[in-house]
């Protein structure tokens, strides 16, 4: 771009970043599965507690999990996801108490057509945690719930694998990890219970039992290491069956509270026993307490799904669902993953591309909330100095046509600029500056967010990055936004058909050259003398550039010179601009004249004679100038234009009228 412009506009903004992957509402303990070429997402959904609840699992309400229900969300790409709405509330399970808000990771699977929902919740009557299930014919429901919980499963966290001959297992969290065989109904343990006691600490610190016994199905699972575990989620890839779960390994050195990782064991048995071999996930590094998980494969890809308190960062019970890639080496283990902001999944540049969640960026770049009120609109970039840059990964520029064009919001600073790249391409380069009636802010005096809109000036093939880098002092920027521009004109081959004048009469196929630099301070100054010393001066420079000739049909009646320009990535502004277009009359028109209306001082000629001038300050107004009668001959007429334009947005309309001004249409119009 030879020009940098600045726009002006307030507007709302919107949340819609990449990691996390839900943007309205906490979801906690994601599992993913893939049913029919899409992936379904079943977490869990952290509220704040409300008033009434006081307490929760012998916890202040206000400090610890709350949750009331389920939600199922889904994508086929990953990046895009629908909110199906809630499937299990805890009101409606029939053996659950309704107030307890405890409704904890679930999972859901499909065997025989039938979709398996299943849940933890506290019971109205006992103790502790027994496991739902509830039953769909689709994975988005409806759910029908049943009316007693698995007899035998006493804990939270369920999943369960089905192998591939058909079997299903369940795993859970309580007593440690546990699993065990599902009957073919999907909602019986196939095994016998085993009475179990459980010793509770009472108030002299002895170990009494205190509670009665309990029937208890499965196994505890073997191989796995010393410390907290729970949140189990077992899947089978290849001939290895793999028990992931979060962990606690340890306590840290000054005493505090140590954190979950995420960690996994291997085994030839879905039951184990189990070899342990490390961790998929380090800590969190912001101190969230928990994580959960699950993993899965999608379109030859496997995805770790996985939580972290994004939204929430002084409270670590309210989690966001974010997305990472996982890769497996070839004696089956995992590489451990690194937690990014930037996640998964393409993102098209027609959308949003929230380059906050950048893939990379250079020491200095600080992120921050766009509101602290109201965390779910999300975050924007710090870039703070000259040179420093960000990348975002992954942007399909494949929807954008030619000529399209990128709207970037960014935080007003005066005297402030950043381009966008592409490799060793720019895109497109940002002023940004704020403007008032008593001229620009200072810098950092405004606090406002501008939408700019630029043309670019290349445009990227197929999937690229996006490098957004600082060109000034600082600048803040919160969203980039590609979008094609309306198609005003469409290409005319060589061997076009003729085509007429609209029903207007207005003249709609023309052969423009590129435009041609010429500088003009003002409009005021294109008097008639001015165009035809012009004319006489340019002219024969003009008919030997070697400047490319386009053929074009206008979509609009109204031919949008300046739009012409930035189309073939010319300078839209202090521009001459030159237009040629054949009439082909099967016989003489007399006595008709030629209407005008331009944007920019404009000349005519017909037939190589001047016909029309319409000079000075002009606004394009139809018919705004009117031609000597003029007469058009049987056959060939040619007629072309010279358009000045100045700081202004230049176009132009043109037609033939009879002497009661109405239009001429009967003839051709060629190349």
């Amino acid at each position: 771009m030879k020009k940098l412009l600045s726009i002006l506009s307030v507007v709302t903004l919107s949340a819609s970043a990449q990691n996390p992957i839900i943007h309205d509402q906490f979801t906690a303990d994601p599992t993913a599965r893939v049913f029919n070429n899409r992936v379904y997402l079943y977490p869990s959904h952290d509220i704040p507690a409300p008033p009434t609840a006081t307490e929760i699992a012998g916890h202040p309400a206000s400090e610890w999990f709350c949750m009331a229900d389920y939600h199922v969300f889904s994508s086929d790409n990953l990046t895009d996801w629908t909110d199906h709405g809630v499937i299990v509330s805890q009101e409606r399970v029939p053996w659950g108490k309704p107030d307890a808000f405890s409704m904890w990771a679930p999972d859901c699977v499909e065997k025989n057509g039938k979709y398996y929902f299943y849940f933890p919740d506290a019971p109205k009557s006992g103790r502790g945690f027994a496991i739902g299930v509830a039953i769909a014919d689709t994975p988005i429901g409806p759910f029908r719930l049943e009316k007693e919980p698995i007899l035998g499963v006493t804990g939270i966290d369920p999943c369960v694998l089905i192998d591939k001959d058909g079997s299903a297992y369940i795993y859970w969290s309580g007593m440690g990890i546990r699993g065990a065989k599902l009957k073919e109904n999907m909602i019986e343990l196939d095994g016998e219970l085993t009475e179990m006691k459980f010793p509770r600490r009472n108030d002299a610190g002895d170990d009494t039992p205190q509670l009665p016994p309990m029937k208890v199905g499965g196994q505890q699972m073997e191989g796995l290491p010393e410390g907290f575990k729970e949140g189990p989620f077992a899947f089978r890839r290849g001939d290895w069956y793999y028990l992931t779960f979060p962990w606690v390994r340890g306590k840290t050195d000054n005493g505090a509270n140590p954190t979950e990782t995420l960690a996994y064991a291997m085994s030839k048995s879905p039951l184990g026993p189990w070899d342990f071999k490390g961790i998929i996930m380090a800590e969190h590094s912001n101190g969230c307490w928990t994580n959960h998980h699950s993993l899965v494969e999608f379109k030859g890809e496997w995805y770790l799904f996985y939580h972290r308190n994004d939204y929430s960062p002084t409270m670590d019970k309210r989690r966001s669902a974010r997305i990472e890639r996982v890769t497996f080496r070839k004696d089956g283990t995992i590489e451990e993953v690194k937690p990014t902001l930037r996640g998964v999944g393409t993102t098209l540049a027609t959308a949003r591309i929230e380059v906050d969640r950048f893939s990379s960026a250079d020491e200095g770049v600080k992120v921050d909330y766009i509101d602290t009120l109201n965390r779910f609109r999300g975050w924007y970039a710090s870039l703070p100095a000259k040179g420093i840059k960000l990348r975002y990964a992954d942007v399909d520029y494949s929807p954008l046509a030619n000529g399209a064009y990128a709207v970037v919001q960014v935080r007003a600073k005066s005297n402030t600029a950043l381009s966008l790249r592409s490799g060793n391409k720019q895109i497109a380069h940002i002023l940004v500056t704020v403007i008032t009636e008593r001229g620009p802010f200072r810098r950092d005096q405004s606090g406002q967010w501008l939408t700019l809109t630029v043309p670019m000036d290349y445009l990227p093939k197929g999937k690229a990055d996006l490098v957004v880098t600082c060109d000034g002092d600082a600048v803040d920027i919160d969203w980039v936004q590609f979008r094609n521009r309306p198609q005003y004109f469409s290409t005319v081959g060589t061997n076009a058909q003729p085509t007429q004048p609209d029903n207007q009469g207005f003249i709609r196929r023309w052969q423009l050259l590129e435009p041609v630099r010429h500088e003009v301070s003002s409009n005021i100054i294109l008097t008639e003398s001015y165009l035809q010393n012009l004319m006489v001066s340019e002219l024969p420079k003009i008919k030997n550039k070697k400047n490319k000739w386009h053929a074009i049909d206008s979509q609009t009646y109204n031919v949008r010179v300046f739009r012409f320009a930035e189309l073939t990535g010319n300078e839209p502004y202090h521009s001459l601009f030159w237009g040629t277009t054949v009439i082909d009359c099967p016989k003489e028109i007399s006595g008709v004249r030629l209407a005008v209306g331009s944007n920019g001082a404009s000349c005519w000629w017909l037939n190589d004679q001047p016909v029309l001038t319409l000079d000075g300050d002009r606004r394009m107004v139809e018919d705004d100038g009117m031609s000597a009668r003029i007469t058009l001959k049987q056959g060939r007429n040619v007629l072309r234009f010279a358009l000045v334009n100045g700081p202004g947005l230049s176009d132009f309309c043109v037609r033939f009228v009879d002497e009661q001004g109405n239009p001429v249409t009967n003839y051709s119009i060629t190349r």
